[in-house]
């Protein structure tokens, strides 16, 4: 199995004072190859672990699969290092009825990177998928205590940012506050996949009453994934995009930012929280 965690040595250098060397851990970042038969469709750069769910959240955040019985099987398969040890890096994904084929004459030939999870797509209306869920406005409810309390509860929960601080996280909220799936990796869009992928895998889709909370921004990218898996709220340490609260304005999802354990930016559909004046 890839390595979440990597060791090396460095210098640590001090302003006007001794440089030493210690030894620090990293974030595991490797490309994962996920394939259709012996055919590849696409490679990603990710933390390894959780590399099934990965594969589960992407494709249903790419309108490939819908449920979990539209994904057949998994498997790692041919992929060796220079040492010609197995890396783990290269999935077979075998789809059932249903999902939806890829053209894979047209499948993606670059390697997406940890920071972007749209890269590689042909246009913006590629990416614009349409949601098998309608997000109604009354699903997912929350108090506004609770929603604030989200952040601090996903971070004392990361273990990989513990040890290694160079990873995103997201988590699955239910409505009353209890951290369901924490998933982390060196992408933000990586550790949604996660997510929803485990949901997915576990037939908890749609997420009706449930809270998506991230530990970084919340993007364009972000907000789709949430609104193809049926979750109403969104909740983000930090600020949303311009796109990100157009396209929640449009498909019905509540998006926060500056979630910052007293205060809390709600930019769209704020009827969801509950106790604000």
């Amino acid at each position: 199995m890839g390595r979440k965690i990597l060791r090396r040595r460095i210098i640590r250098a001090t302003l006007g004072g001794s440089s030493f060397v210690r030894e620090e851990k990293l974030a595991g970042e490797e490309p994962l190859e996920i394939r259709f038969g012996s055919t590849a469709f696409t490679t990603s750069m990710r933390t390894p672990g959780d590399d099934f769910d990965l594969v589960a959240g992407f494709l249903h955040a790419e309108g490939i699969i819908a449920r979990a019985e539209q994904l057949t099987s998994m498997r790692y398969c041919s992929g060796t290092d220079e040492d010609g040890n197995q890396t783990y890096n290269v999935i077979e994904a075998q789809l059932g009825f249903g999902a939806q084929v890829p053209d894979l004459s047209a499948a993606r030939n670059v390697v997406t990177s940890s920071a972007c999870g749209i890269c590689g797509t042909n246009s913006i209306d590629e990416v614009h998928k349409k949601s098998n869920y309608v997000l109604n406005p009354d699903d997912g409810q929350v108090q506004l205590e609770a929603l604030l309390k989200m952040p601090d509860t996903l971070r004392d929960a990361q273990r990989l940012f513990d040890s290694t601080g160079g990873v995103h996280a997201a988590g699955l909220f239910n409505t009353d506050g209890e951290l369901l799936i924490l998933r982390e990796d060196v992408g933000r869009h990586n550790a949604v996949d996660k997510v929803i992928g485990a949901a997915l895998r576990a037939n908890d889709l749609p997420l009706r009453q449930s809270i998506l909370q991230v530990s970084g921004r919340a993007s364009f990218e972000l907000v789709q994934k949430a609104a193809m898996a049926g979750i109403p709220v969104l909740s983000a340490v930090s600020a949303p995009s311009s796109l990100a609260v157009e396209l929640a304005d449009e498909c019905g999802l509540t998006i926060a930012g500056f979630s910052r354990g007293q205060s809390i930016n709600l930019y769209t559909h704020a009827q969801r929280i509950l106790g604000t004046k």
